[in-house]
């Protein structure tokens, strides 16, 4: 599977338009998952910015869409514990700036299905998050309503990858879809 930055959830009749629309700012992979693709870009803050401005301009041409999740972190797996185990590490990047704050972490799984639990790892990077802020003496909270920050996983097969996004960042991407 190629190196990607971004997981695209398209409609079922949206084919054409993705590749056309999104094709410009990188190299689109198709999945064996029904309506999703892997997006590959040099330039996230740029896409991002171009993004939410087609969309403002004419939302009605980027029906298309499902959802789109960037990632900044990504990894391969074979088990669910090397996922953990990977994970931990992407995730606890970010305990300075989840200190003191809330958040949750929202797992969208595609493959591993009776191996890996969305549910359970959700519950278990909660936990470490927790855990680690609380050693540290800035503790943080899970908060689904308005959270400070939200962490995204996204598994492919056996590759992952992670996100964090903060409150304004959700106010200025409206595509970034969790729930």
């Amino acid at each position: 599977m190629p190196q990607w930055n971004a997981v695209v959830s398209v409609y079922e009749h949206g084919w054409k338009e993705v590749f056309e629309r999104l094709g410009a700012f990188g190299h689109l992979t198709k999945t064996p998952f029904l309506n999703v693709l892997l997006l590959a870009t040099d330039d996230m803050p740029t896409f991002l910015h171009k993004l939410r401005e087609g969309m403002g301009n004419d939302p009605a041409s980027w029906s298309f869409l499902s959802r789109l999740i960037p990632v900044s972190h990504t990894f391969t797996f074979q088990s669910a514990d090397a996922f953990e185990k990977m994970a931990q590490e992407a995730v606890f990047n970010w305990l300075p700036l989840l200190a003191g704050h809330s958040f949750y972490v929202r797992m969208r799984r595609r493959g591993f299905k009776g191996k890996l639990s969305s549910q359970d790892e959700e519950r278990f990077l909660d936990t470490i998050l927790l855990e680690a802020l609380e050693k540290r003496g800035s503790a943080g909270r899970i908060a689904f309503d308005d959270p400070d920050y939200i962490i995204a996983v996204e598994t492919v097969d056996s590759w992952a990858g992670l996100s964090l996004w903060s409150r304004e960042d959700l106010h200025q991407y409206p595509f970034l879809k969790f729930d």
